[in-house]
C-alpha cells in the first residue's frame, strides 16, 4: 500500500501537469477541462454540449496532443453511413492481376475519437458507435476487431438547432459517463482568445504523459478506497432521482418521468475515485460524489411533459436532491 500511495502522488502531479499544459492553449473552461480529464482517466466517454465556436474541437485535439494519443474527427451528417465510421472491406488488386479483400479501417480506429455534432446523423449511424463505446470492438463482415487502447469517444452536440437533428436515444446517452456543458467565455477570456488566435505564432501543447501512463493512472484510480457509508450516500442520491421514491424531493416527483439507471452510480463512483486521486486522497468522500453528481446524472434524468414545458433544468433537480440529502444527514 505505501508504494501504491507514493505512486498515486506521482500520478496526481502528472495530472496537474497535463491540466497546466492544456491551459497554455485553451483559455478558461477550467471546469470543462477538469471534467474531461476525470472522464478520460476513469476510462469513460463524454458528451460535450455548447454553441458553435467555443473551442470544443480544439480542446479535444489539445488533450490528444498532451497525452500523445492518436486523434480522429468524424463530422456527423444525415448522409453519413455506419461504414464511414467503422471501415469496410475493399478489393485490392495485385501486380499479377490477382485481387484480395482487405479491411480499410475507419476513423473510429483511433485512441481519441471526436464525434462532432453526433445528433445530426441518423439513428442507424449513431448505433454504429454503440459497440465501439461499450465493447471497445468493431465488427465488420462477421469479423470482430479490437480498437486501440486507451479508447475514448468525445461527442459534441449543438443545443440551439433542433431542425434536421436526431436526438440521441436513451440507450446511447447512458453510455456517456459525463455530459459536460461548455459555457460562453467571459469578456476577459474573450480578450485572451482573440490575442492567442490572431497572433503570429499559435500556442501548441506538447506531450506531458503517454498512453501507458494513462492506463496506469486509470488502474491506480480503481484502487482508491470506497467506504460502505460513502457508497450508501451515493446510492441514496441515485434513488432520489426516481419520482416513485418516497424520499425524492417534490420537484422530482412532479417533473421527472424516469430517474437514473445503475450506470449512474457506477459512473459517479468511477469519476469520484479519479477526483479523489487528483486531490491527493486515497479514499472517496461524500463530497466527491456530490461534486460529480451533476455531470454524471444530468443526461440520465428524463423529464415528463410538464417538466419540459416548464423548462425545468435537470441540473437544478440534482442540486436540490443533494441539498435535501445533506440536510437530512
Amino acid at each position: 500500500m505505501p508504494d501504491t500511495k507514493e505512486q498515486a502522488t506521482v500520478w496526481r502531479e502528472t495530472i496537474s501537469t497535463v491540466r497546466e499544459e492544456i491551459g497554455k492553449v485553451i483559455v478558461g473552461q477550467e471546469e470543462v477541462v477538469e471534467q474531461l480529464l476525470w472522464c478520460i482517466f476513469a476510462g469513460g466517454h463524454a458528451l460535450l454540449e455548447g454553441i458553435p465556436g467555443l473551442g470544443k474541437t480544439m480542446l479535444v485535439r489539445t488533450i490528444a496532443d498532451t497525452l500523445e494519443l492518436s486523434f480522429s474527427r468524424i463530422q456527423f451528417t444525415p448522409d453519413l453511413m455506419p461504414s464511414d465510421i467503422t471501415g469496410t472491406n475493399v478489393i485490392r488488386f495485385g501486380p499479377q492481376g490477382t485481387n484480395e479483400m482487405v479491411f480499410q479501417p475507419g476513423p473510429v480506429f483511433s485512441q481519441i475519437v471526436l464525434a462532432d455534432e453526433i445528433n445530426r446523423a441518423t439513428p442507424k449511424t449513431q448505433s454504429a458507435m454503440l459497440e465501439a463505446m461499450q465493447e471497445q470492438t468493431v465488427t465488420v463482415s462477421g469479423e470482430t476487431r479490437r480498437l486501440p487502447q486507451p479508447f475514448f469517444v468525445l461527442a459534441t452536440q449543438n443545443p440551439l438547432e433542433n431542425e434536421g437533428t436526431y436526438p440521441l436515444p436513451e440507450a446511447q446517452l447512458d453510455r456517456f459517463m459525463l455530459k459536460i456543458n461548455v459555457n460562453y467565455p467571459t469578456p476577459n477570456e474573450l480578450k485572451q482568445i482573440v490575442h492567442r488566435t490572431t497572433a503570429a505564432e499559435q500556442p501548441h501543447a506538447v506531450r506531458q504523459a503517454t498512453a501507458e501512463q494513462l492506463l496506469e493512472i486509470r488502474q491506480t484510480a480503481k484502487e482508491i478506497l470506497l467506504a460502505d457509508e460513502v457508497l450508501d450516500y451515493g446510492i441514496s442520491l441515485l434513488m432520489m432521482t426516481h419520482p416513485q421514491e418516497a424520499s425524492a424531493p417534490e420537484s422530482v416527483r412532479k417533473y421527472v418521468s424516469f430517474g437514473s439507471g445503475p450506470r449512474g452510480i457506477q459512473s459517479m463512483v468511477a469519476i469520484a475515485k479519479v477526483r479523489a486521486l487528483c486531490k491527493g486522497r486515497w479514499h472517496v468522500s461524500t463530497g466527491d460524489l456530490a461534486a460529480v453528481a451533476v455531470p454524471t446524472l444530468r443526461h440520465r434524468l428524463f423529464l415528463n411533459f410538464e417538466g419540459q414545458a416548464m423548462g425545468i433544468s435537470t441540473d437544478s433537480l440534482i442540486e436540490e436532491i443533494i441539498a435535501k440529502l445533506e440536510s437530512s444527514r
